[in-house]
């Protein structure tokens, strides 16, 4: 895991996101419905930046399963996945 700003682009990294299942949901106050979200990797909360990097999927899951409670709350009613961080740039994930 970690937040390098100097990513190597030739290789995938993975991240957790989220999507917002309503308007001005509780995990994003304000937000639309299906507006998308990293997790930020220290407030455990939908966010726009600070979110970890991992080298494959399985190691962002486990973030992601080692967390569940707090995400749980801080992202009610929506589910966290690990997705590819290129493929979420560009709105494909």
């Amino acid at each position: 895991m970690g937040e390098d700003p100097d990513l190597d682009p030739t290789r995938p990294h993975w991240v957790p996101a989220v999507v917002a299942p309503r308007r001005d949901w509780t995990g994003m106050p304000g937000c639309r419905r299906g507006a998308r979200f990293l997790i930020d990797g220290r407030r455990l909360r939908p966010a726009r930046s600070d979110f970890p990097v991992f080298d494959t999927r399985a190691d962002c899951l486990r973030w992601i399963m080692a967390h569940r409670a707090e995400l749980n709350r801080n992202a009610p009613d929506a589910a966290v996945v690990p997705v590819d961080l290129a493929r979420w740039m560009l709105g494909l994930a």
